[in-house]
């Protein structure tokens, strides 16, 4: 069966700069994002000086590719398009913060999925490495991030310069509570190559491929 991964290429949804910021991720259930919107709005205040994701921007990242120029963009679709999977189910839950609670540079919910959600970030890795870009170096860690403290890199792990912040510290002390809610569960049926385009207002993303996961068997 034929893959739509170029159909959006074909009707002419092309970038209009030299470069594009592309990036491969799933989308995320509406219903499961106007809880996680809920919940921002009940804990936002514990972190006013935080900056806070848009909830209709939160998506499940499999690969950061970066900068590529635009004449690329068919190669990579091409090959996303070797990439197999089925789909899987996915559970939203709990949250916490990189790299730790007391030096946090972000705020993040859980995601829990077995080994089929790294499995299928690992072949689209394998996949784009065949095409030039770069392999992870960093393991597959996945999460949502709501916020972060400014303009910090968003790694899981310890980077220079972390130290002791308060940006988070009244979620820091409801940490208990936190790690207990609960956001749904949904079933990946489909990855999407998308753009990034930032500006003052924030990162804008487009979806500009889409790629279908097989059924699982009954």
């Amino acid at each position: 069966m034929e893959r739509q991964g170029s159909r959006f290429h074909r009707h002419g949804l092309l970038c209009s700069t030299l470069h594009m910021r592309l990036f491969v991720a799933l989308d995320i259930d509406r219903e499961i994002r106007e809880r996680i919107s809920f919940f921002i709005q009940g804990v936002h205040g514990l972190a006013p000086n935080a900056r806070w994701v848009s909830p209709e921007s939160l998506h499940v990242t499999l690969k950061f590719i970066g900068e590529q120029p635009e004449d690329k963009r068919p190669e990579i679709e091409e090959a996303l398009e070797t990439v197999s999977g089925k789909g899987f189910d996915l559970r939203f839950r709990g949250c916490g913060f990189f790299p730790n609670a007391e030096a946090a540079r972000v705020f993040w919910i859980g995601i829990e999925a077995g080994p089929a959600l790294s499995e299928l970030a690992a072949n689209v890795d394998a996949s784009l490495a065949q095409v030039g870009i770069p392999k992870e170096t960093r393991t597959f860690s996945p999460h949502l991030t709501l916020a972060r403290a400014g303009n910090r890199s968003g790694a899981p792990g310890r980077l220079h310069g972390d130290r002791p912040n308060q940006v988070f510290a009244g979620l820091r002390d409801r940490a208990e509570q936190l790690s207990a809610q609960e956001f749904g569960t949904m079933t990946a049926r489909e990855y999407f190559l998308y753009q990034s385009k930032l500006s003052s207002q924030g990162a804008k993303y487009t979806k500009l491929a889409r790629f279908e996961l097989t059924r699982q068997e009954p």
